[in-house]
């Protein structure tokens, strides 16, 4: 239980009116969602005491804490389908929901409601009124599609995409939900957090002086590994194991880093033109330990010339650090402290309230926005942060220095041509049972 509720759950002691209030004081630039046509939103508002029909796309750790977030919005909601490609993820979610107090009592899912397979998320979409996007992000864009075709509102978890032809379709269909009218909110919840936007507010009116450079990091120890089993094909073991895949996960500064990124971009109002990169693997080597990169060191260019330092790495036995630091002409602006110092260290400002969890007010956004009618589309700035990432990632995999319009042309598909369990993926393993992993200089930037 404490896996999967660990600090997504915990019902915040503000009211969404609080969190609206906070959320008013970031400037005009730093919006939470973006504007949409008031003649297009009258048949997508849900008055509050309507019950919102709510269908989990995706039951790992993540989209059991959707779920949860979901149930404890306000005003009358239900969870009336679940999907999944594995029954046993699925029914491992189910359990555990259905032992949470206040929780369980709005799980009204039939087992004729819980679908297994790739194309369980068809029949669950059609059921929901709001339709949570947890699966891996390889997967995003074609459920994104799926819901906003159905006319449904949409919370999707970052990354959106894994490679630059999903992203394009992601920015595609942000534009038809757009005309629809329908609500759509991105997991990076760093910008929903009210500590953060004052930050960000105290950055944009020169508390730290001239923007000179910034700094992220996400250093942490090893991604699991699920041991291979004789009965399962190629696709179930990368499946099982979607963290090792760069088709699956999108590669680490997508999968962790994204949410310092993202940060440093809001910022900044803008999106890296530019991005150069090193990185290997280091850690997890050998047989079934995927393709993906474990260390990345990341030199993102903006127009301004302003650069970002971005540090990863995901090996046991290491130094951790994390967060998102802004360096100015006169301090620093550190995200994960939520504080400004000046140069000497001496602290200039520093949060001192306590707000509720950020993945609980940015579902409580969602919902108040569904219900209130009130216009909400994260859809362009999670996209292009998501396709910040990516563009690093295929900077360090090429060893090339790439420009963004470059980077979001690319043709290059990472993932397979169909999804069944008999399909081989693009990357496969060697005779020796390790995968290839990209070489700087040779691999094309992928």
């Amino acid at each position: 239980m404490k896996k999967i509720i660990e600090g997504q759950t915990k019902n915040s002691p503000h009211s969404r009116r609080d969190f609206i209030k906070h959320s008013g004081t970031i400037i005009a630039g730093a919006t939470l969602g973006a504007a949409l046509p008031l003649q297009s939103m009258a048949s997508f508002h849900h008055g509050v005491d309507e019950t919102l029909k709510v269908a989990l796309i995706g039951c790992g750790a993540r989209g059991a804490g959707a779920a949860v977030n979901a149930l404890r919005t306000e005003g009358s909601v239900e969870l009336v389908a679940m999907a999944d490609a594995f029954r046993d993820k699925l029914d491992e979610t189910y359990d555990n929901l259905m032992q949470i107090e206040g929780v369980k009592e709005k799980v009204k899912v039939s087992e004729e409601h819980k679908f297994v397979g790739f194309d369980g998320y068809k029949e669950a979409i059609k059921l929901a009124d709001v339709v949570l996007l947890v699966t891996p992000p390889a997967f995003r864009p074609l459920h994104f599609e799926a819901a906003v075709e159905a006319g449904k509102h949409v919370f999707m978890e970052k990354p959106l995409a894994s490679d630059s032809p999903g992203i394009r379709k992601v920015l595609e269909v942000g534009k038809i939900a757009d005309q629809k009218g329908l609500k759509v909110l991105v997991g990076l919840q760093n910008r929903y957090a009210p500590e953060f936007q004052e930050v960000a507010k105290r950055v944009r009116d020169g508390e730290i002086g001239e923007i000179i450079s910034a700094s992220d990091y996400y250093m942490i120890g090893p991604v699991k590994l699920v041991p291979r089993q004789p009965e399962w094909t190629e696709m179930e073991f990368q499946m099982r194991n979607w963290r090792h895949f760069n088709w699956l996960w999108a590669g680490s500064p997508a999968g962790l880093q994204i949410h310092n990124t993202d940060l440093v971009n809001w910022v900044m109002d803008a999106y890296p033109v530019k991005a150069s990169g090193l990185g290997g693997k280091s850690g997890q080597r050998g047989p079934d330990y995927g393709d993906i990169f474990d260390n990345f060191f990341i030199e993102y260019e903006y127009e301004n010339n302003v650069k970002l330092n971005s540090q990863i790495r995901h090996i046991g036995g290491t130094w951790n650090k994390g967060g998102a630091y802004i360096i100015g002409t006169k301090g620093i602006a550190d995200f994960k402290n939520a504080s400004i110092t000046d140069h000497k260290g001496n602290v200039i400002w520093r949060n001192r309230q306590k707000y509720g969890n950020p993945y609980q007010l940015q579902t409580d956004h969602l919902f108040e926005c569904i219900r209130n009618g009130t216009p909400l589309n994260d859809t362009d700035w999670g996209a292009k942060s998501t396709m910040t990432t990516i563009m690093g990632r295929m900077a360090s995999h090429s060893g090339q220095l790439l420009s963004w319009d470059e980077s979001l042309a690319s043709e290059l598909h990472l993932l397979p041509e169909k999804f069944e369990w008999n399909e081989m993926p693009r990357f496969v393993a060697g005779e020796d049972g390790c995968y290839p992993v990209p070489v700087p200089g040779i691999s094309p930037p992928l």
